[in-house]
C-alpha cells in the first residue's frame, strides 16, 4: 500500500470518524493502547490525526534524507498497525452498539453516584488526614522498630488513598457520562 493510498484511507476515515465521534461521544476509557497511539484519545479523529501525522513525519525525513531504512521499517509498520487498529474499530462499531442494548449492566441512578461521590469525597478527606498525621509523628519516633512500624501504616494508608481518588474519579466520570448522555 502505498502512502498515498494511506492518505485517501485516512481522509475517508476521518470523514466517518468525525460522524461516529459527535454519534458515539467520549468512550469511558482510551479506545486504543499508549503503544499504538500515543495521544490515549477517547475519540476517533485524534487517533486519524495522529496517523495522518505519522505519514507527514515519514515524508518529512524522506525528503530531508533522514530516513534510514530500519527508521522506514518502523514507521510503516506503525502506521500499518495505526491504520488496521481503526478500521476495526470502525467496522466493530455496529456490533458494539448492538452489545450494549443487549447489556444487562444497569446504570446506577445518578442520586445514588453523587451519594457515592459524597462517601468517597468523606474518606479521601479522612485518609488525607491520617497520612498527614502519620507524617507529622514519624519524625518524633526513636528507634528504628517504631520508625519502620510508622513507614509502614503510612504506605498501607497512601495505598488506601490513592486506591480511593482512582475510585473517585471513575464515579466522577460516570456522573459526566450520564448527564452527557442525557443531555444529548
Amino acid at each position: 500500500m502505498s502512502l498515498t493510498h494511506l492518505k485517501d484511507a485516512l481522509h475517508n476515515m476521518s470523514i466517518q470518524a468525525q460522524a461516529i465521534d459527535k454519534r458515539r461521544g467520549e468512550s469511558l476509557k482510551p479506545l486504543f493502547d499508549d503503544r499504538l497511539f500515543s495521544c490515549l484519545s477517547r475519540f476517533l479523529c485524534p487517533c486519524i490525526q495522529e496517523a495522518k501525522n505519522l505519514i507527514e513525519q515519514f515524508e518529512k525525513e524522506q525528503k530531508s534524507g533522514r530516513l534510514s531504512s530500519i527508521r522506514a521499517s518502523h514507521l510503516c509498520e506503525k502506521l500499518l498497525n495505526q491504520v488496521s487498529a481503526l478500521q476495526r474499530e470502525m467496522a466493530t462499531l455496529s456490533i458494539r452498539e448492538k452489545e450494549k442494548r443487549f447489556s444487562f449492566k444497569q446504570t446506577p441512578p445518578l442520586y445514588l453516584l453523587y451519594q457515592d461521590l459524597t462517601q468517597h469525597q468523606n474518606w479521601e478527606r479522612r485518609l488525607e488526614e491520617k497520612v498527614r498525621q502519620i507524617e507529622a509523628i514519624f519524625p518524633y519516633q526513636t528507634t528504628q522498630k517504631n520508625q519502620i512500624e510508622i513507614q509502614k501504616h503510612l504506605i498501607v494508608t497512601k495505598e488506601r488513598l490513592s486506591r480511593c481518588r482512582k475510585a473517585k474519579q471513575k464515579i466522577e466520570s460516570n456522573i459526566a457520562f450520564i448527564q452527557k448522555k442525557k443531555s444529548r
